[in-house]
């Protein structure tokens, strides 16, 4: 297992040198999806290793057509999850876990995006989800399984309306799951901005 965790480590850092410069621009991602544009602004200094992952998925178009698969919006949490299954809810398979970044001082606030996971802290592969309110009981709290929480790596700067309207979407359970929503939302396209 901690080849495994090393060899993850190792690919992110193999990656391409802009994506990893932490004196460099923050970089956007845009998502465009069957309710809108939605603009993300990852903090390539405060997550390098994170960052350079959902860089590398975006840039491979792993991300184009899938959907936001899980919404749980209720009195205790507020979050709505992607990045793992295509519109034929089939899961996509993922490159090598990484290391966990959630002491990095990002915290899972309403609007911030950050890596969903196992019960293994070192899980997280491709899943993503948006905290569509304070969820502070995600942060990190201490160096042990239940205390690492989950790794914030960036902002919605734009389109957080689109991430409240899919927030506010009916669920069913399928499968295994229990918060899927009725109507699905599919990210058509998921690329890095450039100024025009």
């Amino acid at each position: 297992m901690r080849l495994i965790r090393l060899l993850a480590l190792l690919l992110c850092l193999a990656a391409p040198a802009a994506a990893l410069a932490a004196d460099g621009p923050a970089p956007v991602v845009v998502f465009e999806t069957s309710r809108g544009m939605i603009f993300i602004q990852l903090d390539n200094q405060k997550a390098p290793v994170t960052t350079a992952n959902f860089l590398k998925y975006v840039n491979s178009g792993f991300y184009d057509g899938t959907i936001f698969h899980r919404v749980v919006n209720n009195k205790g949490m507020g979050i709505v999850q992607g990045g793992g299954y295509d519109a034929s809810f089939h899961q996509k398979p993922t490159m090598p876990a990484i290391a966990c970044e959630s002491r990095n001082g990002l915290e899972n606030k309403a609007g911030s995006i950050a890596m969903a996971r196992t019960a293994d802290p070192d899980s997280a592969t491709s899943q993503f989800f948006v905290n569509v309110r304070d969820n502070d009981f995600l942060n990190f709290r201490s160096a042990t399984p239940e205390g690492m929480g989950y790794a914030v790596f960036g902002r919605i700067i734009r389109g957080m309306n689109v991430i409240q309207d899919i927030a506010n979407l009916r669920t069913t359970p399928r499968g295994m799951m229990d918060d899927v929503p009725v109507e699905q939302v599919v990210v058509r396209k998921a690329y890095l901005y450039k100024e025009p």
